[in-house]
């Protein structure tokens, strides 16, 4: 990759695009942004000109020869959150072959913590709705999905002198929340499957990887990314699946090997380059088309409320992410021999846990795939938004209680 490259956001110099970077490489600024945009797209969608918030979000773009003339909601969707998804299989990549997966005694506890994480909420979900007609158990693995970027931007904004494992445990829990997220879209959430396509799609992904290793050229490696999307698109697996897949393909290089081939890439290197262009524009973009909903004034807050699906995965996200990822933990060290950090306590992963209810992005997609009824998607909205919100409150009133209880330990006895 050359460093000549043209600003993405006006005439900056290199050195204030380099600054813009670094700052959308912060969690606190990914999930700031993330926020504001669910913010705007509900403000706008409830305000007199809530007719033009929907206009925009189906107005379609794309070669309908090649059938791609989408909407720009399902741009977001599909295209966009491609990206996003292509940082989560860097990330996965590079935790399974350098970081903290490799180790599976160091990996046990979040490890089985992400898997109660995700078994809980769904139990909740249907049994909440085992009554419920209407397809309504479709959006059983709504509330499964943690959104790691927001999550650790409410721990980066409280912990000051949390200890540094409580973080690694988080995003160790969160990776294998992704890889279970994904592998629910891929196997429960893609119609009409066209196995030639995804076949197909295999080529420009096996091409992707060689050339990944061999060339690093951007000019070879974006048309056969791109080829890859497509062929996944069409193929009836939603195509976020290809994002993964690229990211699980470059290849890592774990300290203290030699490189073979000097210009090969770097999963971390480039989780590096395009994690800001994940959450300043795709992740935003995607919750501003995804998050707005009408309302109605109290009374249809009220009827969403009492819809047994919003209902469902607000308690998912709430307690079923609390019990499912604390007990499954707890158990794990009861039974086996694998041990919490010592640093650690297990309030701490109680307040982890909490944090695990943060279920945005994924869980927004995973209820506009469920669901193709309207009105049943605007209660989605509300009850992840609602879910969400609370997990993040009482995780951060627990967290901050943590970090003075560390702050008071640190600074020891009085004189």
């Amino acid at each position: 990759m050359t460093s000549g490259r043209t600003p993405l956001f006006g005439r900056e110099t290199p050195t204030e695009s380099r600054r813009l970077t670094d700052v959308l490489r912060n969690e606190t600024v990914g999930g700031a942004l993330l926020l504001v945009a669910a913010a705007v797209a509900i403000g706008w969608a409830n305000s007199p000109w809530a007719e033009g918030y929907y206009r925009l979000g189906s107005a379609t773009v794309g070669p309908q020869s090649w059938h791609l003339n989408l909407s720009l909601a399902q741009w977001s969707a599909d295209g966009l959150l491609a990206i996003f998804f292509f940082v989560v299989g860097l990330e996965l990549k590079h935790e399974v072959r350098a970081g903290d997966l490799r180790d599976p005694r160091r990996a046990a506890l979040p490890v089985v913590a992400a898997v109660g994480g995700m078994v809980m909420p769904a139990v909740i979900f249907v049994a909440v709705n085992a009554h419920t007609g209407g397809g309504a158990l479709r959006g059983w693995a709504i509330p499964t999905a943690t959104d790691i970027a927001f999550a650790l931007a409410v721990l980066a904004v409280i912990a000051s002198h949390l200890p540094s494992a409580l973080r690694t445990f988080l995003l160790t829990l969160a990776v294998v929340d992704d890889l279970l997220a994904v592998t629910v879209i891929a196997v429960f959430y893609s119609d009409d499957l066209d196995i030639a396509m995804l076949a197909l799609a295999v080529v420009p992904l096996v091409l992707f990887a060689v050339a990944s290793r061999r060339l690093g050229n951007v000019a070879v490696l974006l048309p056969l990314a791109a080829a890859t999307w497509y062929l996944v698109h069409q193929s009836g697996v939603h195509a976020t699946i290809a994002g993964v897949l690229l990211g699980l393909v470059v290849p890592v290089h774990v300290a203290g090997k030699p490189v073979t081939t000097p210009r090969r890439l770097d999963a971390q290197t480039v989780e590096r380059r395009i994690h800001p262009l994940s959450a300043g524009v795709a992740v935003p973009v995607f919750a501003f088309f995804a998050a707005g909903m009408t309302i109605g004034g109290l009374d249809g807050l009220f009827a969403t409320l009492r819809d047994p699906v919003a209902i469902g995965i607000g308690l998912g996200l709430v307690a079923g992410k609390a019990i499912g990822i604390t007990g499954a933990a707890a158990l794990t060290a009861a039974v086996t021999r694998a041990e919490l950090d010592a640093s650690l306590k297990w309030i701490d992963v109680v307040a982890v846990a909490l944090l695990g209810g943060i279920g945005f992005t994924v869980a927004l997609l995973i209820g506009h795939l469920a669901y193709a009824d309207l009105a049943r998607q605007e209660h989605v909205k509300l009850g992840v938004l609602a879910g969400t919100l609370t997990s993040a409150l009482l995780a951060s009133v627990l967290l901050k209680a943590r970090d003075r209880s560390y702050a008071r330990s640190a600074a020891g006895p009085p004189a």
